[in-house]
């Protein structure tokens, strides 16, 4: 019976099949799914912030998009995919405080999906698919063996990316 792994906020885990893994709650955080298509090893990061060298207490490496993703990979390749197949999906990044003018805070949802992009493009992880930005947040629910990334949203129909 298929089980189904949780990641919290600045977090991450992986996954083999059947098992599937969600986050909960990505405002201006960003979901980045990751999985090798070929045996369906795959893993979910849920990051809060674009870079790690940012700020001086980085030692959790699942927070910022940059040391997350190199993460995630990692333990993915420790767990028997294979570094060359691995493709992505991201979801998240939303426009959560508009109220706060344009300052850096307030552009912390597009900062967040900018650096993944970068992170993704530098380990040569293709991007199959996306749902970001606006103003809403959103829950995800990712199936390493198939790829398909779930996402809900509140008063929005569900959808499959």
């Amino acid at each position: 019976m298929a089980e189904t792994i949780k990641v919290g906020m600045a977090d991450l885990n992986i996954c083999v099949p059947p098992d599937l893994i969600t986050t909960l709650g990505l405002g201006s955080c960003v979901g980045i799914a990751i999985r090798d298509p070929h045996n369906g090893i795959g893993g979910l990061a849920h990051i809060m912030l674009p870079d790690s060298q940012a700020i001086s207490n980085n030692s959790n490496l699942p927070k910022f998009a940059d040391t997350g993703i190199e993460e995630l990979v990692r333990r993915i390749v420790a767990k028997g995919g294979h570094r060359s197949r691995l493709v992505s999906k991201i979801a998240g990044g939303a426009q959560m405080f508009a109220s706060m003018g344009g300052g850096d805070m307030a552009r912390i949802g597009e900062r967040n999906i900018e650096a993944s992009k970068k992170k993704l493009k530098e380990m040569r992880i293709p991007i199959l698919a996306q749902d970001c930005g606006l103003n809403y947040g959103r829950t995800v629910i990712f199936n390493p063996a198939t790829g398909d990334f779930k996402i809900r949203a509140v008063g929005k129909p569900e959808k499959s990316i």
